[in-house]
């Protein structure tokens, strides 16, 4: 029972990784994938005109989620502490 269990919480740890990622990455990739389109379409090279766009908006994207992703960080460590009886068999 306690390799399953532990093999379930890791699989759970795995998908909120994924889903807590996924914002800030998507969110850089749909802005750089607009500032390419930008720069292929006006032939400006500049290879740090990336980047601030890029950090404002993760960032932006980390402000307005970060309750929510620190609030499901928080259950899942929660449920974790409260099941380390159920792993240790006492």
């Amino acid at each position: 029972m306690e390799i399953q269990f532990v093999m379930q919480l890791c699989r759970e740890a795995l998908l909120l990784i994924l889903i807590l990622s996924g914002p800030p990455i998507l969110t850089s990739l749909v802005v750089g994938l607009i500032i390419s389109i930008f720069q292929a379409t006006t032939q400006i090279q500049e290879q740090t005109l990336t980047f601030v766009p890029k950090i404002l908006f993760v960032f932006g994207i980390l402000g307005l989620l970060g309750p929510w992703l620190i609030s499901q960080i928080v259950i899942f460590t929660s449920r974790v502490f409260e099941s380390i009886p159920k792993v240790i068999g006492a």
